[in-house]
């Protein structure tokens, strides 16, 4: 699905230049569950952020679907992400003012889909993460774990072939966060590409594959064995 070839990104300043990653070098195939591991400050984030195309690298390659887009422009970089990646983030990013079933429908709004079509998905999305009970509620009124439900119906409500997930389980207590990772785990079962940073050595048990960085650097990739 993906690959990183001897991809850097580098943050400079007038006064100081700052090596975030360091000559990269990672394939993912399409279907793989991945988690990123390392230490604060170890570009994890900035990994994730290039490869959802949220951010470019400094040098190096990076291909998609077969099509190096190293040197898209935001505006195409913006299309293949709107159809082909999901985001699922620690802070849930949910709007407060609208309801669970709007905050899903949102995702879906900058796509060419007729509003019956769009309900249809939110409503089948919504029971498939086990929160169509909530459709009305706001965010305020539901728990974390729910909160993160409806942040993961709204990655996957579009049908995105891949999801990013960091640090999805951050803010949740250890029970809502298994909820959390044991529904990821089906999303991958089903198809879904799903390349998550997680601090938690228990959750990244549940990915098929773990990367760690440091310094920018991969320095291991370990794979699990099938269970």
């Amino acid at each position: 699905m993906l690959k990183l070839h001897n991809l850097s990104k580098v943050y400079a300043t007038d006064e100081v230049e700052t090596v975030a990653l360091n000559n990269v070098n990672i394939e993912i195939a399409a279907g793989e569950f991945v988690a990123i591991m390392g230490p604060s400050g170890c570009g994890k984030s900035t990994l994730l952020n290039i490869i959802g195309m949220l951010d470019s690298p400094s040098q190096g390659q990076y291909i998609f679907g077969g099509q190096d887009i190293s040197g898209y422009s935001e505006r195409q970089l913006g299309q293949v992400r709107k159809h082909q990646v999901g985001f699922i983030f620690q802070s849930f990013n949910l709007i407060g003012e609208l309801t669970v079933a709007d905050n899903i429908e949102l995702a879906l709004l900058y796509h060419d889909i007729p509003a019956a079509e769009r309900k249809q998905r939110v409503a089948a999305v919504m029971d498939k993460v086990g929160i169509a009970h909530r459709a009305k509620h706001l965010p305020g009124q539901l728990s974390g774990g729910q909160q993160q439900r409806v942040a993961v119906a709204r990655a996957v409500v579009g049908n995105q072939s891949m999801i990013l997930a960091d640090e999805p389980t951050g803010n949740l207590d250890s029970a809502h966060g298994q909820e959390v990772m044991e529904m990821l785990q089906q999303l991958n079962a089903e198809g879904t590409t799903i390349i998550m940073v997680t601090h938690s050595a228990a959750h990244s048990d549940y990915a098929r594959r773990t990367i760690n960085l440091f310094d920018g650097h991969v320095v291991t990739q370990n794979l699990r064995a099938a269970s």
